[in-house]
């Protein structure tokens, strides 16, 4: 099995470790109610996308 030769670097080790990083989802504010969701997506408060209602109670 290979072994490193040389001990890698705390410099080193971070700059390839900067990638690793989440992603926060894309949130919008709904028209209708004012509710926080995902874009493109059906708001799960009023039922409403687009100006429209789809979800029936």
């Amino acid at each position: 099995m290979a072994v490193p030769f040389r001990r890698t670097s705390k410099t080193v080790k971070r700059k390839r470790r900067t990638h690793f990083k989440l992603n926060v989802p894309g949130m919008v504010s709904c028209p209708n109610c004012g509710e926080m969701k995902l874009s493109h997506r059906v708001c799960k408060a009023c039922g409403t996308y687009k100006g429209k209602d789809v979800v029936n109670d």
